[in-house]
């Protein structure tokens, strides 16, 4: 298994939909569907406006494991409209996500190491992102696995946020 994170870009918004849908069926069938749901992105117009417009706002990143795509995130200068922005420059996750068919293999380790390389790499400090809380915590602990540390929460409706953020 070989893994590549190549730039992606407004054409690879079907590419980043496509593991978004995938994800949505992974936590599905794990029971978990209160984080995104039970429709996936391409059935709702919304979702598909936000990928495309959080697109054009930062930079895609495709994860390719022997060229097939297995995991997408874009980083933004700022966080999306839920989420308070930082009183500093930062570089924000936003739409991480795995193709159920990679889950397990480090794919989404591999983006947000990713992510902390370009975030030095723009001589930033802070690098946040931002997930669901519920769950009893899973996706929590998975980003402080990664070396985030918890930095607010935040609510959408009755969607519990947590937002985590690492410093360099």
């Amino acid at each position: 298994m070989r893994m590549k994170i190549r730039r992606g870009g407004a054409d690879d918004v079907p590419v980043m939909l496509a593991v978004l849908d995938s994800a949505v069926v992974w936590l599905n069938g794990r029971g978990i569907t209160a984080q995104w749901g039970t429709e996936p992105f391409t059935a709702r117009p919304a979702a598909v406006r936000q990928v495309e417009e959080t697109a054009a706002e930062g930079d895609v990143w495709i994860a390719e494991v022997d060229g097939v795509p297995a995991g997408t995130m874009t980083l933004t200068p700022h966080p999306g409209k839920h989420v308070p922005r930082a009183a500093e420059p930062e570089v924000y996750v936003r739409l991480l996500a795995t193709d159920a068919r990679f889950h397990g293999h480090g794919v989404g380790a591999a983006l947000l190491a990713h992510a902390a390389a370009e975030t030095r790499r723009r001589n930033v400090s802070l690098l946040r992102v931002d997930c669901y809380a519920g769950g009893g915590g899973r996706l929590i602990a998975y980003y402080e696995g990664q070396g985030f540390t918890r930095a607010g929460t935040f609510a959408v409706g009755d969607w519990p946020g947590q937002i985590l953020e690492r410093r360099f």
